[in-house]
């Protein structure tokens, strides 16, 4: 269907008469005397003026119409489509992401190229989102202060986009995981308060312990709880790696930084789980498993696509426009 998304644009359309009614007729000026050498030459006047007030009478509704099509293109037209139901789940889904000096340890691999622990995560999460059909996502980064990268969105490619632009170090070389915690209790609190959401999860990734921050990982779990927000966490980092040498590639253990217990009891003080990723392949699992969380019920909503349609009202007033001035010129070159 038409609608007009300003209606009370049709309100100047009498303006044309009312300039008419209140501003007084331009003064015409006329000869004193009209000499006429050849009494032949009257004989052309009654078909000239003919023709002249029939070019004024086509000009006059020309501009007439000029004039209402230039109304209806203000008033934006626009063409409501078919109403289309938007797939919505009802989570509330952020993303925390360890963004500290150790994730640059090369210890997973992808299609047989040795990677850091960052890239294995970009690879995996990426992937996660093309799958988040309907929830609303977001993403937190962290290392001795925890930012807000990306707010709550369905943008799934932005929030994509915002991840794979993370660097290693650009949030301090140490790990606040408390701090990352509380920033995502803040966010998802103040966006339930604005859209009614009533499952709120977190998904926190690291490779380390809490060496920085001002909250404790065990306090903001509580206040995560009483929140109702479930945190699902993941301790990344392989037990060994294989390394350059002079004597060829050897493997070798991985420093042991992860601190496993207290994320463990992170996610059971919030009701959710601990997974623990070693190589590219677990951690696929670890976020193929997330991905089952079953959605909430919730009631469908709707959009209408709309389309512009002012252009052609706009183009028509324009080539009616012409055309009476092209009439009007053409009969004062026929009148001289």
């Amino acid at each position: 269907m038409i609608h007009f998304a300003w209606p009370l644009v049709f309100l100047v359309l009498p303006l044309p008469l009312l300039l008419r009614i209140l501003l007084k007729p331009a003064e015409q000026f006329q000869d004193a005397a009209l000499r006429v050498p050849l009494i032949s030459d009257f004989e052309i006047l009654p078909a000239a003026g003919s023709s002249r007030q029939s070019n004024l009478r086509i000009s006059f509704w020309l501009a007439l119409l000029a004039w209402l099509l230039l109304v209806c293109a203000s008033a934006r037209p626009q063409w409501l489509g078919e109403a289309v139901e938007l797939p919505i789940s009802g989570r509330d889904l952020l993303m925390a992401v360890d963004l500290s000096g150790s994730m640059e340890i090369e210890d997973f691999v992808i299609n047989n190229q040795q990677v850091n622990r960052l890239v294995a995560t970009k690879y995996v999460a990426s992937q996660f989102l093309d799958r988040r059909v309907g929830d609303r996502v977001g993403l937190i980064v962290f290392g001795e202060q925890a930012y807000l990268q990306a707010p709550l969105s369905f943008d799934r490619e932005t929030v994509k986009t915002l991840l794979n632009e993370t660097a290693i170090g650009l949030a301090g070389q140490k790990t606040a995981i408390g701090d990352a915690i509380g920033l995502g209790i803040k966010r998802l609190k103040k966006n339930q308060q604005n859209s009614q959401q009533q499952e709120l999860v977190m998904i926190l990734l690291t490779d380390g312990d809490n060496t920085a921050g001002h909250m404790q990982p065990l306090k903001a779990a509580e206040l995560a709880a009483e929140a109702g927000i479930k945190i699902y966490t993941i301790g990344i980092g392989a037990d060994e790696m294989l390394v350059n040498s002079l004597f060829g590639r050897q493997r070798v253990r991985v420093p042991a930084e992860l601190d496993e217990k207290t994320l463990q009891a992170i996610a059971d003080l919030t009701g959710g789980r601990y997974y623990r990723a070693r190589d590219i392949q677990q951690l696929e699992q670890i976020y193929s498993t997330l991905d089952e969380l079953e959605p909430m019920e919730q009631d469908s909503q709707y959009f209408r696509p709309v389309t512009s349609l002012y252009v052609w009202p706009l183009g028509g007033a324009f080539l009616l426009g012409l055309l009476v001035v092209l009439i009007t010129q053409r009969g004062r070159v026929a009148w001289a």
